[in-house]
């Protein structure tokens, strides 16, 4: 049963809950880490581990998603950023880098004005697909009408369409909206959408065809949509939502499983648990591996969203370094507070709560804490 509180006399609210406001619980049976799957597989692609490098510039070279595919995860291109507007992004990753805070947002409005070019989408792709690695590449619902067909003939794996928040029925009194239902219908390959954190707006993406709908908006360290829109999703509660609404989609479509990824709010290593937790087959990471050595932003990180030209809805944030790609996802772990070995932090929690999957593991009991961290 929803809590709703009264707010004042003519609105009330529901109570909601982020990731630091629950904790699971271990049970009678414990096991041996060793002995635990953390693969996931989407459509016809398997993946040791379910993690998806988001489609940041900050997170994700040609180069990073090569690797990231070859740990065992899955690098998502975002082909909107740097790597599809200029030949060599490099010199242009090191200036943002050494931006000054006061001017960081402007200079890279200027960056990013750069046209996309259609050749560097093919070019970038081929790269990734010849390592032999799945191909994913990522636009936002406003570029996609414009560039999927580049995008599938370049033999992208994944589609993935992503936005502060996607919707099956955009509305515009302007352009002619992108129909997901027939644009999902009409694609040869799986596409995963978002972000959506209500179960009603998931279950309409969930009819339209995709193969995944992503959980979240505004939850990123580098976002500043709740301070600009005044939207933000507390994640617990979204992923929950949201795998409710697989769960009623399966009933009505009998037996179509669509997954949930979380994506935002995932900071540390006891997210990614508790987001699978509350029912979330795979997460996607920006600012978590963007503190990897070998990540492109050099320590630093923003997303798509911090060089809107009109409204900027994010920063460039220092998020440092810590370890390489293979350490923050496998280890050792430099530091004690989560930022690293992550699948050894969910295969241990996933241990010492006795389950053997993550299926299983969604099924784990989860409390209400009154208390934040810890």
């Amino acid at each position: 049963m929803s809590q709703e509180i009264e707010i004042g006399r003519s609105k009330r609210g529901r109570r909601v809950y982020a990731f630091d406001d629950i904790a699971i619980v271990p049970s009678r049976r414990t096991r041996d880490p060793e002995d635990v799957s953390v693969s996931w597989s989407i459509d016809a692609y398997q993946f040791d581990i379910p993690f998806l490098a988001a489609p940041m510039d900050s997170v994700v070279s040609p180069r990073t998603a090569i690797m990231m595919g070859q740990l065992g995860g899955l690098g998502v291109l975002d082909l909107e950023g740097l790597w599809t507007r200029y030949d060599d992004p490099e010199p242009l990753l090191a200036e943002i880098r050494g931006l000054h805070p006061d001017a960081a947002t402007a200079r890279m409005q200027q960056i990013y004005s750069e046209p996309i070019k259609p050749e560097l989408v093919s070019a970038r792709l081929a790269e990734i697909r010849a390592a032999g690695v799945t191909v994913a590449g990522a636009l936002s619902p406003q570029r996609t009408q414009e560039l999927y067909e580049t995008v599938v003939a370049a033999g992208v794996d994944l589609f993935v369409i992503r936005g502060t928040t996607v919707s099956a029925e955009h509305v515009s009194k302007t352009q002619e909206p992108l129909n997901l239902k027939k644009f999902i219908y009409e694609l040869d390959v799986p596409v995963i959408v978002g972000g959506a954190a209500t179960y009603t707006a998931a279950l309409h993406l969930m009819r339209t065809g995709a193969a995944g709908v992503l959980v979240g908006f505004g939850g990123g360290a580098a976002s500043t949509t709740r301070a600009s829109l005044g939207i933000h999703a507390p994640m617990a509660t979204a992923v929950a939502d949201v795998a409710g609404a697989r769960r009623d989609y399966m009933d009505e479509s009998g037996g179509r499983y669509v997954h949930v990824i979380a994506d935002g709010g995932l900071g540390h290593s006891g997210d990614i648990v508790k987001a699978i937790a509350c029912g979330a087959d795979a997460v996607m990471l920006g600012s978590t591996l963007a503190r990897a050595t070998d990540a492109p932003g050099g320590g630093y990180h923003w997303g798509p969203e911090a060089h809107h030209a009109e409204l900027p809805r994010g920063n460039r944030v220092h998020v440092g370094q810590i370890a390489p790609l293979e350490g923050i996802l496998y280890g050792p772990a430099p530091l004690a507070e989560g930022s690293a070995n992550l699948v050894g932090a969910l295969r241990r929690s996933m241990a010492t709560t006795g389950y053997s999957d993550l299926k299983e593991f969604q099924r784990v009991e989860v409390i209400v804490a009154p208390y934040h961290g810890g």
